[in-house]
Formats: structure tokens, sequence, C-alpha cells
């Protein structure tokens, strides 16, 4: 849906009548209801066709003035107006759904293979691909209760939902469509910690100003929760919780091995609280997360399964000291070699050596199986040599 309107092109009356003064109105700027622009009705608007004097000349510095005026002015959507916000109802939603009915895809909400892993029932709803609007239209907020109309319908006798939230118009939809059908359904939304906007409006009691730090679920970082959508959810969302960038990482990743589904971090944040020790009372449930948002750059994508492997610790980083005669770092490599390990990337200095000349430090990043055979690897090593520094205990 496009929020362009396309101008209406002006009759041969209008555009004579324009170039006349009008004896009822002032050559003064005056203001359109319910709009913090200008009217722009021929000669009454400056900004566009300025006033001349009695030689015809544009007086310009009435423009300059004028432009300056609206600039400053804050343009407002009367839809999401901070002393009124709207409460959006589920007759709302159900009327949503049957106006998209033929225009939205309807995706799947499938058992998912992370369920084991995880220790409950998880059922993925695959919408990443679903093109949405503003946030806190409470139009937008409708369609997208629509998504929970589809799990509760997909999926019956939910225990929770976890839900991404940002700028509260998910969590809003959602919550507010399936309390409606499933009042025992937890609703439990789920924030980056560099951008906690809803929790802080949940303390507040109202939408507040939150300081956002870069994040990988950069769709979430929403400094202020729009009103409308705090209005409906804060009365009919359980609980809330924060999750760090490195889970957000590993929940990436997990989805891509796992589900083969490419998700940006703001779709994979539900993900990541279920990795996560802070939703301990789901365990053995039956629960749904929505993957919501698919626009994850290559580039940052290739980064992202980097710190992912990291912080699962499946990619570590070591230095160690051994011998600089000939056969010393072989040593190390057959070491790594016999262990299955495979390096990524190594190098050795003796400059900045504090111990013996003889002997040489060096640096390893190494990818391994899972946390359990780094940590085998790790007794190895220590094993054999004196000086070893390992993941986090390393300063460069």
């Amino acid at each position: 849906m496009s929020d362009i309107i396309p101008k209406r092109m002006p009759s041969s009356q209008e555009t004579e009548s324009s170039d006349r003064p009008s004896p009822t109105k002032s050559s003064s700027s005056s203001q359109v209801k319910g709009s913090s622009l200008p009217q722009t009705n021929g000669s009454d608007h400056p900004a566009v066709n300025g006033s001349a004097d009695h030689h015809g000349r544009m007086d310009h510095s009435m423009n300059e003035l004028t432009i300056s005026k609206v600039d400053e002015e804050e343009i407002k959507d009367p839809a999401c107006d901070p002393d009124n916000p709207v409460k959006v109802k589920f007759q709302d939603v159900s009327a949503a759904a049957y106006k998209i009915r033929n225009g939205v895809q309807r995706t799947s909400c499938q058992k998912s293979r992370l369920s084991d892993m995880l220790g409950l029932e998880l059922y993925i709803k695959s919408d990443f691909q679903q093109i949405t609007g503003r946030y806190d239209n409470p139009n937008i907020i409708a369609g997208q209760g629509t998504l929970g109309l589809e799990i509760i319908e997909q999926v019956p006798d939910l225990d929770a939902v976890v839900i991404p939230v940002g700028g509260g118009g998910l969590i809003a939809g959602m919550a507010l469509a399936i309390k409606s059908l499933s009042p025992k359904t937890l609703i439990i939304g789920v924030e980056s910690e560099q951008c906690a906007s809803f929790s802080s409006a949940m303390k507040a009691g109202h939408p507040t100003y939150t300081k956002s730090a870069p994040t990988l679920a950069d769709g979430l970082a929403v400094p202020v929760v729009g009103v409308n959508a705090f209005a409906t959810a804060r009365d009919i969302v359980d609980k809330v919780v924060t999750v760090s960038e490195d889970l957000i990482a590993v929940a990436i990743l997990r989805l891509i091995e796992v589900e083969k589904a490419v998700v940006e971090g703001a779709g994979a944040c539900s993900l990541a609280a279920l990795l996560s020790d802070k939703l301990p009372e789901l365990k053995g449930k039956k629960v749904a997360i929505p993957l919501c948002g698919g626009n994850i750059d290559t580039t940052v994508l290739g980064r992202v399964l980097e710190r992912g492997l990291a912080a699962d610790g499946r990619l570590c980083r070591f230095v160690v000291t051994v011998s600089d005669r000939p056969g010393g770092i072989a040593d190390l490599t057959r070491l790594l070699a016999d262990q299955g390990a495979s390096i990524k990337d190594i190098f050795h200095e003796r400059a900045w050596l504090k111990s013996e000349v003889f002997h040489v430090q060096v640096k390893v990043v190494v990818e391994t199986r899972d946390s359990e055979h780094s940590v085998e690897i790790e007794r190895r090593l220590r094993e054999k040599y004196d000086r070893v520094l390992w993941g986090s205990s390393l300063k460069f």
C-alpha cells in the first residue's frame, strides 16, 4: 500500500483564479486543519510563489523565511497522537484479516527441528518475507494481528508465543489476537539489550525515550515505543526479556544451519530468548515464535556467522608459547590436527616475547565441532605447553 497520493492537476479556471489575489484571504500562509504544513492555494503560498514588489521582482527573503518556518515545525501523523493514543480492538484485527485475505500470503507454522535441542515443543511461523508498513498506525497494528490469528488456527493449545519488540506494533497486534482467542497463552516480548525501549515504557507507564546503541537487531532499535502500540499491548503482554548480541548471532546461525532460513537479527530475537536462560518456565511447553524479517546484508551476514560460531564455542582463539627451534610450530599444528581442529589463522612473533630468546609466541584461531571439542583442545594444549592464553583471557 503506497503512502504517495497523486497530485490533481488544476483546471484552467483554477489557474486563472490563482493569478488574481483573493479579497477574502490574507497573503500570509494559513494552516491546514490537521496538518502542520501551510496551505498550497495559489498565490497564498509564499513558499512557492513568493511575493512580488511593484517592479515584479520576487521577494526571496519571504521565501526563505517561510521555508525555514515549515522545516522547523514538526510534521505529525494524526493517527499516532501521543495525547490521544488509539487502543486497537479485536474486531479491528478481524476486519483486517477479511480485508487482506486475498492480498497476503499465508505462511506455514511448522514444528521446528530445534525442539529437542531447546527441550520444548517449538513451532516456527515463517513470516520473514512479508511486507508491512509503519509500526504504530492502527491499521498496521490490526493487520499484524492477523499473524496471531493464523498461529492460533495452525497450532492450537499453545502455552506461549515469544515475539520480538521494537516499536511495539507487531506484539500489540499479535497479543490482542492471541489473548482474545486463547487467554491462557503467555505473550512474551523480546528486545535487544542495546535498545530496551518497551521495557522502559512498561516501567514508566508510558512511552519514553531510550538511548539506542548499534545492534544486530537493527529492526528493533526504536528509541520510543509507538503510543498506539503501547496503549494496546501494555495490559496483555505477560513478560518482556532482553537478549545479548552474542545470543542474537547464535540464533541467526542456528536458523541457517537447522531450519535453512536466512533471518535478520530482529527476526531471530525470539529464538535468542529461548536459547538463553531467561525463560526456564517454557521448558517442556508448546511454544511458537514468528520469524519476521529477512533483510540482512550479505556482508553483515558473514560477520554475524563468524560471531555466532565464536559465541557458540566453535571458533576459538588462543596464544601459546612454543620452542623457536626447528619443529616447534610443527609440533603445535600436529597436535591440533590430531584433535581434529581446523586452523583458520596462525601468526607468530618474537619481538614482544619477554621470556627466553629461543621461544616464539603463536596466535591461532581454530574451528571446532562444538564447545565440548573446544574444551578438550584447551585441555590438551595446557598439558603440553606451560604458557597458554585461551579465549576471553586474551588481550590484543
